[in-house]
């Protein structure tokens, strides 16, 4: 069977968490592909509020095999404590499985995170310090260490030596700071986390691939979102891997003729944590009012977010850059209060009218959002069921998305809770 792809098409916090525990009903699996804990989402069900990090989304349902796949960097501390807070709320885990291929955390990554981002001052990135950038950095310069390497005590030790042979005096000579000893992270590792994570550990390729053959539905699910990118993204204000669909091939090792199906989530306004351009911002008490009623915190580091309205040369990109199938848009309930709705649907640029993503990053600093300005619906929306049950207004809203992005939406989140949504086209 097909594979279907999940990919955020802002800066992140877009609801990808819900979307994909939604169509998770359907999957037999649920993959993981990229990033690390730096990417948080909540899941509402049955009023009971889940936050996860790592594990996949599927993992609610009983059904759902949940992976890890070889694209994500992962603290093993970080996911034995997500797994014993889903155990102690009743939820198993025994069926997780995690790619071997996949790269670890340590210590040293979070404290150059933090190191690095520190020195770089006016410059920062707005990294969430969780050494997911240069746990990346040593899988790119080959010295990185993987999950299988906690199982193989020598092979741990002589990686370790590698990379500590150049981290330390870094850490000391450059930063002031305290190297790390290679038998107390032996002891940690392998001593303590190791016999945990045994269980879990596999050939993820094989799991997805055995789902894939028997015929079984794959959902493939990607964190950050599409200008998070390394590569398609508002760098350097980006993450170190790959959210967009492409990613999801090599972060969980398929082909692209197995991926038939592409779900771009958005948000029915936008967000953006940390430093970069943002055209569409708002800084006045509309900005402040997206935060106060959309809850705009990072789940993982509790920061606020920036807010502005949707706009959707952004999501024309993220259409290309994805070849997206649909749009999932969620939290459209958190406008309802307001009597004018605006969409971006260009920028001006030096006194000229642009309709695409500038690709120089100059320009896209420069850029003024040049708005579609469209009728509040003043209606609560969150206990909408069904497309006939909405105001024209919001109808109109959404109709103006599609026409400008040039895909439909298919599903539409009216609240946090898992039902909470309202299928507005059919069929993508």
């Amino acid at each position: 069977m097909p594979a279907t792809v999940v990919v955020g098409t802002q800066w992140g916090d877009e609801g990808k968490g819900k979307v994909t525990d939604l169509l998770a009903e359907e999957m037999q699996c649920v993959v993981r592909y990229q990033g690390g804990h730096n990417a948080g989402h909540t899941l509402v069900v049955n009023g009971e509020s889940f936050k996860l990090q790592l594990m996949p989304s599927g993992v609610l349902y009983p059904h759902i095999t949940p992976v890890i796949g070889n694209g994500v960097v992962v603290d093993p501390l970080v996911l034995l404590n997500e797994i014993d807070m889903l155990e102690s709320r009743g939820i198993d885990c025994s069926r997780l499985r995690v790619s071997g291929n996949a790269h670890l955390i340590l210590p040293y990554h979070q404290m150059l995170d933090a190191v690095f981002e520190r020195h770089l001052g006016k410059n920062k990135l707005g990294t969430t310090k969780r050494g997911i950038g240069p746990a990346y950095a040593d899988k790119a310069s080959r010295v990185g260490l993987r999950m299988q390497d906690l199982f193989d005590e020598s092979i741990f030790r002589a990686k370790l030596e590698v990379v500590l042979h150049q981290t330390n005096p870094l850490l000391a000579k450059v930063y002031n700071k305290l190297g790390y000893e290679i038998d107390d992270l032996v002891s940690t590792y392998i001593g303590e986390y190791a016999p945990r994570l045994e269980p879990y550990i596999g050939d993820a390729i094989d799991v997805v691939h055995n789902a894939l053959e028997a015929g079984e539905n794959v959902l493939m699910e990607g964190a950050q979102a599409t200008f998070l990118d390394l590569d398609h993204g508002t760098y350097p204000f980006v993450t170190s891997s790959n959210p967009t669909a492409g990613g999801a091939c090599t972060g969980a090792g398929i082909g692209p003729r197995h991926i038939d199906r592409v779900v771009g989530i958005a948000k029915a306004y936008t967000t953006r944590v940390g430093a970069g351009p943002f055209p569409a911002e708002l800084f006045d008490e509309i900005g402040d009012h997206l935060v106060d009623v959309g809850r705009e915190f990072g789940t993982n580091t509790g920061r606020r977010r920036r807010t502005g309205w949707i706009d959707a040369v952004m999501l024309r990109h993220a259409v290309r850059v994805n070849s997206l199938s649909e749009i999932s848009l969620t939290k459209l309930d958190i406008l309802d209060a307001l009597d004018t709705v605006k969409i971006c649907e260009a920028y001006e640029i030096d006194g000229e009218r642009i309709e695409a993503m500038p690709y120089h990053q100059t320009d896209f600093h420069n850029a003024k959002a040049i708005y579609r300005e469209m009728p509040g619906w003043n209606t609560d929306l969150s206990n909408c069921t069904d497309r006939s049950e909405f105001p024209a207004e919001a109808i109109a809203y959404v109709e103006a998305i599609e026409e400008l992005v040039g895909v439909p939406v298919t599903i539409i989140g009216v609240g946090p809770g898992r039902k909470q949504v309202v299928h507005f086209n059919t069929t993508p």
